[in-house]
């Protein structure tokens, strides 16, 4: 990986725990407000505010994975990835357990009231449509991240399968690069032989033809010159 790239994958791993204990920080805090509802809607407004940014550079780390050249780096990223979105996942399951606790603390804050003289009965059903409001309006933002977070882990998915194939091929490159490398081979020691084998049939010939001329001379000789 080159070192640019690692600087923005750290960086952006920075950024994405920030908010994350950021977020754990405020659900904690919606965790032990009792009220009133302005305050619980201000915590809620900042909370979803912050798990919009988680998401976004959780997305922005998978898509640097994709962009990465070496296999190993592909998948240590995209593994930190999945951590990041289980535990944002997480986030919003304590996010909602903190609301209804709230939820809770609120009700019983207003039947104190009710027992004690305090506000009317118009009010304290405003304030529990207004909370059956705000449960509503969590819920439907649950719903539409989860249903991002799944279509996120089925493009990760798409793109595991993508790399796994990548791979099968290159293999499958490599052991015929194998295979035509021994043909090679094999041709090389073929015509080598086949050289060795010329070599020798031309000495073969010479000797013939050497030993033709040695015979030709003794007859001549001898018939010639039978006195010597």
């Amino acid at each position: 990986m080159a070192s640019t790239a690692d600087v923005h994958v750290r960086i952006c791993g920075q950024e994405i725990v920030k908010y994350d204990l950021e977020i754990k920080a405020l659900i904690q805090d919606i965790r032990e407000c009792c009220g009133p509802q302005a305050v619980l809607v201000d915590f809620n407004s900042t909370v979803k505010e912050k798990f919009n940014q988680l998401r976004l550079r959780i997305q922005d780390m998978e898509q640097m994975a994709k962009e990465q050249d070496r296999e190993t780096d592909k998948q240590a990223i995209l593994s930190e990835t999945e951590a990041h979105r289980k535990q944002m996942l997480s986030n919003q399951t304590a996010w909602r357990k903190a609301n209804l606790a709230c939820k809770l603390a609120i009700d019983n804050l207003e039947k104190d009231e009710l027992l004690q003289g305090g506000d009317s009965v118009r009010q304290r059903k405003a304030t529990k449509e207004s909370l059956v409001q705000t449960s509503s309006d969590i819920t439907e933002s649950l719903m539409s991240i989860s249903r991002m977070m799944s279509q996120q882990v089925q493009q990760s998915e798409e793109t595991i399968g993508t790399l796994a194939t990548s791979s099968r091929t290159v293999l499958e490159t490599n052991e015929e690069f194998k295979a035509m490398t021994g043909t090679i081979h094999l041709g090389r020691k073929l015509i080598l032989k086949y050289n060795r084998r010329e070599l020798t049939d031309k000495l073969l010939i010479f000797l013939a033809l050497a030993l033709f001329l040695a015979t030709v001379l003794y007859i001549l000789k001898k018939r010639l010159f039978p006195f010597i």
